[in-house]
């Protein structure tokens, strides 16, 4: 079959021939793949920025953000058959132990098993996972419309989801960058609270886009963001959705919220340096989000079922995974990228 590998760190990866996948364990699940999305991480992951910390072995088949339909099953497999289209949840855990069991799942003690970084993943014609991962969609699903909801998605409804008892009538929220995850945010607040939202982007383009996705105010970051959110807000939002997390907007975002506020950190890639004696005084709390739980990612499903979540995707083929490597690394994508197999 037809797989994008990366070889070698700092390179392009390839279009490779590789083997097929078999459903050989009694709770694997093959995937025929209708979309897997491309994102940040899949960048970090080939400029190498895991290497040390979370070794793979090269070649190593990009995608973390899978839907297809069921193309084989083990024989423990009982809530899916063969046809069936499906999402995939980006961990692989046990199952077993204390996180699993209360629905944890990023804290399964076995350790994150994460494809596309850890173990082969689906931008390819088949993928392999297991049972526990997948969830089930419409029978009249289309897999390439919300293949990104398995990270993006994900992550962005989780931390939503933290806010939600914060953000009642009268509330503000703001979404720092109204891009791939940005977009998904500001969809899962207005479908989860009645908060005002406010979506900050450096592009027009973008912001334009967030108004039609349901933000009630829009903010250039020219310089003034923090300045402009507080004369919306009066004192400052209750809470601030950081989907960059670059060192541009960490200080920024914090000195958007009201006193007692939350910064909620999506994005990585900076470091948060923040003054001690500001955020005693402002009693502001910082929550970090580290993608989301299957029960997450089923309520998300849900959500896109009933048309509150639309994914804004550009398609490119398989083979075109390079053409979409580079529109992403130069910001010429809105939304989301998904790659098709042909």
């Amino acid at each position: 079959m037809k797989a994008i590998a990366v070889h070698a760190y700092g390179q392009p990866p390839r279009l490779d021939d590789v083997p097929e996948p078999e459903a050989s364990g009694p709770d694997d699940v093959v995937v025929r793949i209708g979309g897997a999305g491309l994102c940040r991480t899949d960048l970090h992951i080939m400029d190498g920025w895991f290497a040390d910390a979370i070794p793979a072995d090269l070649p190593l088949i990009l995608g973390h953000e899978n839907a297809g339909w069921v193309h084989a099953v083990g024989p423990a497999v009982e809530h899916v058959a063969v046809g069936d289209p499906v999402i995939c949840h980006p961990n692989l855990t046990c199952g077993v132990c204390r996180p699993c069991r209360v629905g944890d799942d990023m804290r399964c003690t076995s350790g994150p098993s994460l494809p596309g970084l850890m173990c082969a993943g689906g931008m390819a014609e088949l993928f392999k996972t297991r049972a526990r991962a997948v969830v089930k969609l419409a029978p009249e699903a289309a897999p390439a419309e919300v293949a990104a909801l398995a990270d993006a998605g994900l992550t962005a409804y989780h931390a939503v989801r933290k806010a939600v008892p914060d953000l009642g009538p009268g509330t503000s929220a703001v979404a720092v960058g109204a891009g791939g995850l940005g977009h998904i945010g500001i969809q899962c607040l207005k479908a989860m609270t009645p908060a005002s939202v406010i979506a900050v982007d450096t592009s027009e383009e973008a912001l334009k886009l967030a108004g039609s996705w349901g933000a009630d105010h829009e903010v250039r970051a020219d310089g003034q963001q923090a300045q402009q959110v507080r004369d919306l807000t009066g004192q400052g939002a209750d809470a601030v959705f950081d989907f960059v997390g670059e060192d541009a907007t960490i200080g920024d975002s914090v000195a958007m919220l009201r006193p007692g506020g939350t910064y909620y950190l999506v994005g990585y890639g900076g470091t948060v340096t923040l003054p001690t004696m500001a955020m005693v005084l402002g009693e502001i709390t910082v929550a970090a989000n580290l993608i989301g739980t299957y029960a997450d990612l089923a309520d998300l499903v849900t959500l896109a079922d009933q048309g509150q979540v639309v994914l804004h995707s550009s398609r490119y083929p398989l083979e075109a995974a390079n053409d979409a490597i580079d529109d992403l690394r130069h910001g010429r994508i809105r939304g989301r990228a998904v790659l098709i197999p042909g």
